[in-house]
């Protein structure tokens, strides 16, 4: 079982993966691949608010 340490890095390096993917499809156009992200953008960001990760420096999209 992984440590709570484990899961808010992996889930850390997740949200910043879907950031990264939704700049892009963003800059590209691409409407319906960022909406798809987005979903997954805003799961990650509601385990991290509720394993207690201050999103405030690693929140690039704020939505």
């Amino acid at each position: 079982m992984p440590s709570n340490g484990e899961i808010i890095k992996d889930t850390v390096e997740q949200f910043q993966k879907i950031q990264a993917h939704m700049k892009n499809a963003k800059e590209e156009h691409a409407v319906k691949t960022y909406e798809g992200l987005k979903k997954d953008y805003h799961s990650l960001k509601a385990v991290l608010t509720s394993l207690g990760v201050n999103l405030t420096d690693i929140d690039e999209i704020k939505e």
